[in-house]
């Protein structure tokens, strides 16, 4: 099974459009993009775009309901 990483939003502010609070958003590994306090996530486009790292609260799913969520997708 392909490791997938969450993460719930609680700010959105210039990005409303593109993130909804309270939403959970299946998020991207980007080291580099971390080590500048940003994080890499599938937002309301389907692409993946960079948003401030404190936008976020990053889950930690059981596999059970990430399947879920994946499949939800």
């Amino acid at each position: 099974m392909e490791i997938h990483h969450f993460a719930i939003c609680v700010k959105n502010d210039g990005y409303e459009a593109s993130l909804l609070l309270r939403k959970v958003y299946d998020r991207l590994i980007d080291e580099e993009a971390a080590s500048r306090g940003l994080l890499r996530v599938i937002d309301e486009s389907g692409d993946n775009y960079l948003f401030p790292e404190d936008f976020f609260v990053p889950l930690d799913l059981p596999s059970p309901l990430q399947v879920k969520l994946i499949a939800s997708a």
